[in-house]
């Protein structure tokens, strides 16, 4: 009952269903698939927190050096004072960070 134009996508997806059966006889595709699915799961939570460090480091970073004062500029690394408050700093806050499980395939930001 399938229109002529779907009929090999049909044999295709029956052929895949049955191979997967004699792989897994309990789960067949549906074990493939949702394994799949929490390998996805855990590289979208990896890369939320990741985007979060990053994100975290940025807001540090601009924190301890402000008014465009960079440490890598070539006039400020060698500088003794600079090595001194290098080590000497403090973030002003620190971030405690959250990740919404519901949202973790939509980006944090777009460019």
């Amino acid at each position: 009952e399938l229109p002529v134009h779907q009929r090999g996508d049909a044999v295709s997806s029956i052929v895949y269903e049955a191979n997967a059966r004699v792989r897994d006889p309990v789960y067949g595709c549906v074990g493939a698939i949702s394994s799949l699915q929490q390998q996805i799961d855990a590289l979208q939570t990896q890369l939320a927190l990741t985007q979060a460090e990053v994100v975290h480091l940025r807001v540090r970073q601009t924190a301890s050096f402000p008014h465009g004062f960079c440490p890598t500029s070539p006039t400020n690394s060698g500088s003794p004072t600079f090595k001194l408050m290098g080590s000497q700093t403090m973030p002003i806050f620190d971030l405690d960070m959250v990740v919404d499980q519901a949202s973790l395939g939509e980006p944090m930001w777009s460019f």
